[in-house]
């Protein structure tokens, strides 16, 4: 009788715990704010929460304004027809010197697999990212699948950081 009430206390715990974890969860949530848009590595977070977010008319005025820019409807169509899909990956940003109007900021492109035994890949890439006329820094270059390939048809190479 005495083990009967120390399995169910056991089990009553159990069930709170996995209560609890769920109610925090699901008011946690996934939030991501916008942050502070004075550095080319904020400018591409902003970029990616506004993606993630859906607000591609945020999005967009984060480009360069020059040749081979896509119109919006062309940009935000490449997300919604998932021609650009950029929901299982993610982007690790790092530092980068500043400098006056061109900076490449170096980032890791992580994907995910959709299985569920699927492995994570890596991939060093950079951003380029330059000033405009009234100084902002507005993004000339990111790796797939952030950015399309016929976007900015300048010939601007941007290096690939060798892998760690």
């Amino acid at each position: 009788m005495t083990q009967d009430r120390f399995l169910l206390a056991i089990l009553i715990a159990i069930g709170v715990l996995v209560v609890v974890a769920l109610a925090l969860f699901f008011i946690r949530g996934d939030k991501q704010d916008y942050g502070l848009e004075d550095t080319p590595q904020g400018i591409l977070r902003n970029y990616i929460v506004a993606l993630e977010k859906e607000d591609y008319k945020r999005a967009y005025g984060y480009l360069q304004d020059a040749d081979g820019k896509p119109d919006f409807d062309h940009f935000r169509q490449a997300f919604l027809t998932r021609q650009l899909n950029p929901s299982l990956t993610a982007l690790q940003i790092g530092e980068s010197k500043q400098s006056e109007e061109v900076v490449v900021v170096p980032v890791v492109v992580i994907r995910g697999s959709s299985g569920p035994f699927g492995n994570t890949y890596r991939e060093s890439a950079n951003a380029l990212l330059v000033k405009d006329k009234s100084g902002d820094w507005k993004i000339a270059n990111l790796p797939y699948p952030y950015w399309g390939w016929d976007w900015y048809n300048s010939g601007v190479e941007v290096p690939v950081r060798p892998s760690p």
